[in-house]
């Protein structure tokens, strides 16, 4: 019968290391939660408790989709902190190109803000909401 031994890189040991203490880590939390926590099952056990107040009406409500907006654009922006986050990292060994195409990226980012700043996707009011800019246009007047 053949053994298969998988060496590890010396570098790799600290992961490996890492990797089995969290995994008992986990294993202790658990089974002293499992020792130490109660067993009784009352009313109250499956009731939702958050920091002892007492919940008021139902969980199941509508979120208006400007939240969902939101959310998307802190991840766009995010994802945006952990590009320029790397390439911050590199910038001296890219030299002036890396420079140039981090602008180059910084700029698309802000035409898209600027874009969904004109369109109105950060107005956070119902359209009904938002005050009206008259213009001479629009008010028939022309211009001489």
């Amino acid at each position: 019968m053949t053994q298969l031994i998988v060496a590890v890189p010396p570098i790799l040991w600290p992961l490996v290391v890492y990797f089995f203490v969290v995994i008992a880590l986990v294993v202790t939390i658990l089974a002293v939660s499992s020792i130490l926590g109660e067993r009784t099952i009352g009313r109250a056990t499956n009731d939702i408790f958050e920091s002892g107040i007492v919940t008021v009406g139902n969980a199941r409500f509508r979120v208006p989709a400007k939240f969902y907006l939101i959310a998307m654009f802190f991840v766009i922006f995010d994802l945006e902190t952990v590009y320029l986050f790397a390439w911050s990292v590199v910038v001296r060994t890219v030299g002036w190109p890396g420079y140039f195409e981090a602008l180059a990226f910084i700029m698309m980012l802000v035409a898209a803000l600027a874009y969904l700043w004109r369109t109105g996707a950060l107005e956070w009011a119902p359209t009904g909401r938002r005050p009206l800019v008259v213009t001479a246009e629009r008010r028939g007047e022309t211009k001489q």
